[in-house]
């Protein structure tokens, strides 16, 4: 069967015509800018020290957020500087110093060119400890990290909710 003049021009019609959905770009490509420029300014609110799986840190309200520093990792094993090895805990004498921590922190300390401030007040340092670690290893620690010119010293800690401030907010 033929079609007439006036029906052939109607499905021509109707094929250029048809009316296809189409996507809209800018609202979307407006949603991902301000996602990306809201991540950007709060992923710097958070610092997250390179925690060792063998270290359970102890807990603490304190709101003071400690500065990049090296890092000293005691856990119940060994004593880590920067994620590197430098004496295990047996190997650990009585003496107030630790030979191979006070080497590796001297060395390091040695490569570094000191500001007036920090030859003042020591160059700074935080101790990763296991909670579980006896009092007396960590201040064989501290001492060595004093004696090796790191007196700037901070604990690394879980800092978690005062629950003072809680029970007041709630009142």
């Amino acid at each position: 069967m033929k079609q007439s003049l006036r029906a052939k021009r109607m499905a021509k019609h109707h094929r250029r015509n048809k009316n296809v959905p189409k996507l809209n770009l800018v609202s979307l490509m407006d949603i991902f800018t301000i996602l990306v420029f809201f991540l950007l300014v709060n992923s710097s609110d958070v610092e997250v020290l390179s925690n060792d799986k063998s270290i359970e840190l102890p807990a603490s309200i304190a709101n003071n957020v400690p500065d990049t520093t090296l890092i000293v990792m005691v856990n119940d094993s060994r004593i880590l500087v920067s994620g590197r090895p430098v004496v295990e805990l047996a190997d650990i004498s009585e003496a107030n110093e630790i030979e191979p921590l006070l080497k590796e922190l001297s060395y390091r300390a040695e490569r570094r060119t000191l500001t007036a401030e920090q030859e003042a007040s020591g160059l700074p340092i935080t101790i990763m400890g296991d909670k579980d670690i006896p009092y007396t290893l960590l201040k064989q620690v501290m001492n060595t990290c004093a004696q090796a010119g790191y007196r700037d010293i901070s604990l690394a800690v879980n800092q978690q909710a005062d629950k003072r401030e809680q029970a007041g907010a709630t009142d």
